[in-house]
């Protein structure tokens, strides 16, 4: 862990996360609280929130991010994925914990810019997230539970390099997934399914009212994802005592290469990667 803690490429990719986070949060809050304007009276035109829009928003954003950034750090974009790909032995505790202190310091500063340029807004949320009327806390984590589950179980389906039938886009694959997580979400709780995404909103608002449930429902989405994936749809050959070595140690072989390789931007889960690693095993290994 001290060894991945010296390393350049691990700080790349903490300020990737952070600068990624940032863009997210902007683009797909902006685009949900754009439906406000125009302002006439300091009163709203009386418009109503396009989910369909939202939906897309949040999960081209992803997408595109992904897609940036994900030779660099993997473009995590939310702890309950880096909480999934902690538990599915991939990264080290070290870089977990650095991973979801960023997104949560992205989220925040993305928060505090667009509450400046929507000040004029009256009563404004700032994209918190609050259970619908009708809706009890059961009901959301619930909710929070399932949209989470099946955003981490593609993340994990995507980006497992053990398979060979891969196609298309990762990046976007994941994005469509984040995409149906908030059209599944909104209606319920404004979906979270991104305790960051939560956090950034109630930390700027100072409203933390039922926030527990959209930490504690992702998490429990995403540690169920990888025991799902992991252990009953996709088992993995190793060992599990040597597998969980990685939460000590990280992936040293990879940070080892040198800066300037190309290679070594191929980090823990590589979303944008995945394609060219199946490649590499089919060209390696043909199927008979």
């Amino acid at each position: 862990m001290a060894s991945e803690f010296k390393k350049k490429l691990f700080w790349r990719a903490v300020v990737a996360e952070f600068l990624a986070m940032t863009l997210f949060i902007f683009i797909s809050i902006g685009s949900a609280l754009g439906f406000h304007y125009p302002i006439k009276s300091n009163q709203t035109t009386g418009a109503v929130q396009d989910n369909v829009k939202v939906s897309l928003a949040f999960g081209l954003s992803i997408a595109t991010m992904a897609q940036s950034v994900g030779h660099i750090s993997g473009a995590h974009l939310n702890p309950a994925v880096t909480l999934g790909l902690l538990l599915s032995c991939q990264i080290s505790v070290l870089r977990a914990i650095m991973y979801i202190i960023a997104q949560c310091v992205g989220a925040i500063v993305a928060t505090a810019i667009l509450s400046g340029i929507t000040s004029s807004l009256p009563d404004n949320s700032l994209g918190l997230n609050a259970l619908a009327p009708g809706v009890n806390s059961g009901q959301g984590l619930g909710i929070e539970i399932i949209g989470t589950l099946q955003l981490v179980l593609c993340v994990l389906a995507t980006t497992d390099r053990r398979r060979r039938d891969l196609g298309g886009s990762g990046p976007l694959a994941i994005g469509f997934s984040v995409a149906l997580g908030h059209l599944l979400a909104i209606d319920y709780t404004g979906c979270g399914i991104n305790p960051a995404r939560s956090f950034g909103s109630s930390v700027i608002t100072h409203n933390f009212q039922d926030h527990w449930i959209f930490w504690v429902g992702p998490f429990i989405g995403a540690a169920l994802a990888v025991l799902i994936y992991d252990f009953i749809l996709a088992p993995r050959s190793s060992d599990l005592t040597d597998r969980v070595k990685v939460w000590t140690s990280g992936q040293v072989e990879e940070y080892d290469l040198d800066a300037d390789d190309i290679n070594s931007r191929d980090q823990d889960f590589p979303i944008t990667h995945s394609l060219e690693v199946t490649k590499e095993v089919k060209e390696r290994d043909p199927p008979c």
